[in-house]
């Protein structure tokens, strides 16, 4: 995918990849899941993809399964897919709405939509049982931008204050009222920071995306994010008005977008699960979830503006399926890259001036990782 390289200003000659083990490494892929994945603020949906009472989706996180919902006073919920009477996952749909509560299929122990414990049959006979003891576990929760995040630490610094820096940056977007018209999922045998890594520079794209490169040149763009968990900036379209199968927009504009803007595309990576893909016309998202050293599940969401729908000009299939073309072209070569990188022939390689930003990123990822 696209990276932002008309300025070099944070490119540090001498960097170089990742060494082998940090892609091959189940050891260092557990420690991932626990430095990382365990501790910090990842994406796992939109909020107006939970738009009714019980309506609610599955995150697995960190090894976790988590139950994300909403509840009959519109408040969203993270809970721990555990029933606190003996353990069973209580959820095994990945998407789908609760009527009016929660309700164990072992023994029936039943949860309102906020967690609390409703009913439990026979637990009346235990002497001492307080049911207000019982509710569900919660996880940490919090809403950017309309988007839904968690956060399995015991006590993370809130998400307001983590995404402090992107205040109002991306506010005439319309984010949080944008709504999916598809969501497609991925599943890619490489290292989940190869998939970052690629996203970050274009470097690649007159080789690997010949389609893209001739709507936005791969050397035409510019960073404003070049250091720390947010990185990124923006590209040009030079050619038609969106990147669509068409090179014409789908949709309408999704946000107040300045007059410049309505030619340009900008794509952010947001540590460490987040890639945000702003487009005049649509907003694509993806989620990252890695699942061993060697295969990361990635989730990718097309976002339009609400007043879209319905109309006789609403294309949504041209930016999708411009987007799931480019994705697999991203995705095989990741794929080539882990098979590469698994070798004993590998070494790790001298980072170009065009790829600044995957160097930033590796930068961030291993303070994020600290000490092995």
């Amino acid at each position: 995918m696209p990276a932002f390289h008309k300025t070099t200003e944070t490119f540090k000659p001498g960097a170089k990849t990742l060494p082998q083990e940090f892609f091959v490494s189940e050891e260092i892929f557990s420690t991932e899941r626990q430095r990382i994945f365990s501790t910090e603020w990842l994406c796992v949906g939109h909020q107006n993809q939970l738009e009714k009472p019980g309506e609610y989706l599955l995150a697995n996180v960190a090894g976790e399964s988590l139950i994300i919902l909403r509840d009959h006073k519109d408040e969203l919920h993270g809970f721990y897919n555990v029933c606190r009477h003996r353990g069973t996952r209580l959820c095994e749909t990945s998407r789908g709405q609760f009527a009016h509560a929660i309700q164990c299929p072992y023994h029936a122990w039943t949860y309102r939509l906020d967690g609390r414990l409703l009913g439990a049959p026979h637990m009346e006979d235990v002497a001492g049982f307080d049911k207000s003891q019982h509710s569900l576990r919660h996880a940490g929760l919090g809403v950017w931008e309309g988007f839904i995040f968690v956060n399995l630490g015991k006590a993370p610094v809130p998400l307001a204050q983590r995404y402090s820096p992107l205040d109002g940056k991306f506010s005439h977007w319309n984010l949080s009222r944008l709504r999916s018209a598809k969501t497609i999922q991925y599943d890619v045998r490489a290292n989940w920071k190869l998939i970052f890594e690629n996203y970050s520079e274009c470097y690649h794209c007159p080789l690997v995306h010949p389609e893209l490169s001739k709507l936005s040149p791969y050397d035409s763009a510019e960073n404003d994010l070049c250091e720390g968990p947010f990185l990124g900036g923006f590209m040009p379209i030079t050619r038609g008005s969106s990147l669509t199968m068409s090179g014409t927009a789908c949709a309408l504009p999704v946000g107040d977008i300045k007059a410049e803007d309505h030619h340009r595309v900008f794509y952010y990576s947001i540590f460490p699960n987040m890639l945000l893909s702003m487009h005049p016309d649509y907003v694509m998202v993806h989620q990252l979830w890695p699942r061993s050293p060697g295969r990361t599940e990635i989730l990718c969401d097309w976002f339009f503006h609400p007043a879209s729908f319905g109309r006789a000009d609403f294309k949504p299939d041209d930016a999708v399926e411009f987007w799931d073309m480019t994705n697999r072209q991203d995705w095989h070569v990741c794929e080539l890259s882990q098979l590469g990188i698994s070798s004993r022939a590998y070494e790790p390689g001298p980072y170009s001036p065009r790829e600044s930003i995957p160097a930033a990123w590796d930068r961030e990822y291993l303070r994020a990782l600290g000490d092995l």
